[in-house]
């Protein structure tokens, strides 16, 4: 490994946080740092980050499976009507992370996004604070990612004030970068320039 970067047997030079699982690497390849317009998926990556917190993205992505079978595929229309009794019953649930606070948030979210997609749409919300553009970084070392920005913060604040939990600015970070409204693959990645020639096509 390299400042970050790992070479893999496929001859391709990665960033180095997937390491050499299958899974992790396969997430890396296809889905970190693409940029995500569907409200739906976007809510769906906003939850599963808050669940992270305190964790590690792979213990979230090897139980991402479960959590779209426990909350109806993300359906934030079908997650607003849980009640208390569904609420216990996800606690019951091995296949997800049993955090009450995180479920009750889940829910709280659910009915945000639907307030929100009432006024225009998830995905505009959350694309117009950076005008619809990715931000595209030219990162060559792993000590130069951030772990929060000026932006982070703001959309932090912004999903608060709608009823959004568990959006804390380095979490929203975190979701920034994985929907490719930032490309933070260090640019010795060979997905750095794929991803910035997705931001290129918008």
């Amino acid at each position: 490994m390299t400042d970050g970067l790992i070479l893999h047997p496929d001859n391709k030079t990665r960033c180095w946080w997937p390491g050499t699982d299958p899974l992790y690497v396969t997430y890396h390849d296809t889905e970190w740092g693409v940029p995500e317009f569907d409200d739906r998926a976007l809510f769906e990556k906003l939850i599963l980050d808050g669940f992270q917190a305190g964790l590690s993205w792979i213990t979230i992505l090897r139980k991402r499976d479960n959590f779209r079978k426990a909350f109806v595929g993300f359906a934030p229309e079908k997650i607003a009507r849980f009640n208390p009794t569904k609420v216990e019953a996800l606690m019951l649930d091995t296949g997800i992370v049993r955090n009450r606070a995180k479920i009750e948030a889940t829910i709280a979210g659910s009915r945000a996004w639907l307030a929100i997609q009432e006024r225009g749409g998830f995905s505009d919300f959350l694309w117009d604070f950076i005008d619809g553009r990715p931000i595209q970084n030219n990162l060559k070392h792993r000590g130069q990612i951030q772990p929060e920005t000026d932006i982070s913060r703001k959309i932090s604040k912004a999903l608060k004030a709608e009823g959004f939990n568990f959006v804390g600015p380095t979490i929203v970070y975190a979701f920034m970068q994985a929907v490719g409204m930032v490309n933070d693959h260090l640019t010795g990645c060979y997905r750095h320039a794929e991803c910035a020639a997705l931001a290129e096509k918008l």
